[in-house]
């Protein structure tokens, strides 16, 4: 097990303060996409938000809302960013010289400016409180219920509309837009979401998936097992598991019948 983190540890480089959540791996993944296409590499440590390390003080002066993830640019002064959109844009206008995962055109960046933009205020927001009220709130409220997993389903069908004859979000490249949403996208059917019902999102996130960076990036600090591959596999396997996840899709049903929610996209 590794020491529980105390202050910063490198003094040079990109450091990565992180935990394996949706939000955590888009550092991850851009920072591995970064290493191996410009040999650029970076340190990491694991904020464990289980222990609340991302609320001391040592944290909180480089990331004031307390959340992670967090990169500290020490080749820049110790410069800290924090929130996942502003990571992604601040590496690549730093260090993706050759544009491989941004763009130059002041249309497309635009695009994926409002791309990124939609993940962080719409999908992130929305899929996280639908894990909320349909896992952890200490009861079932079934307006909260069809009201977020609603929500998010109506979130996903936009991005199935918007891959429809594209392989990636803007320019029909693979880039920050794409990395933004990922994180979310490869958790989805834990927050009660069906991919098959999403053929456009289910391709594109097994084509992203399939990179090794990304790969790499997943499994910062470790791997999560609440992706959608391993979610699935362990309804497979583990009996007791699998009754409890179809009690909680009955309980999802039964707040959309109650509410009279009905699929609609956008």
């Amino acid at each position: 097990m590794s020491e529980r983190p105390t202050g910063l540890k490198a003094s040079k480089g990109i450091e990565l303060l992180t935990f394996s959540t949706p939000n955590g791996v888009k550092a991850s993944i851009m920072l591995e996409e970064l290493k191996e296409a410009y040999g650029m590499d970076y340190t990491w440590q694991s904020i464990n938000i289980m222990q609340n390390i991302q609320k001391e003080p040592w944290f909180t002066k480089l990331c004031p809302n307390g959340r992670i993830p967090v990169i500290i640019d020490h080749d820049k002064g110790g410069f800290a960013v924090m929130e996942g959109l502003a990571i992604l844009t601040y590496l690549t206008r730093t260090y993706d010289a050759e544009h491989k995962f941004s763009f130059t055109d002041p249309l497309d960046i635009s695009r994926a400016e409002q791309w990124m933009a939609w993940q962080h205020g719409g999908l992130g927001p929305m899929q996280g409180q639908a894990n909320h009220f349909n896992r952890f709130a200490p009861e079932r409220i079934a307006y909260g219920m069809q009201r977020y997993t609603g929500e998010t389903e109506r979130l996903v069908g936009v991005l199935n509309t918007a891959l429809e004859g594209t392989d990636y979000l803007v320019g029909n490249k693979y880039s920050i837009a794409d990395i933004a949403s990922y994180g979310w996208v490869s958790v989805l059917r834990f927050s009660g979401i069906e991919m098959d019902d999403f053929p456009n999102v289910k391709a594109w996130a097994d084509r992203i998936g399939a990179r090794p960076a990304v790969q790499k990036g997943m499994a910062v600090p470790s791997k999560s097992p609440l992706g959608n591959d391993t979610y699935s596999q362990k309804r497979k396997d583990d009996k007791e598991f699998a009754e409890k996840e179809e009690k909680l899709k009955e309980q999802i049903k039964a707040a959309k019948e109650k509410y009279g929610y009905k699929y609609a996209s956008p």
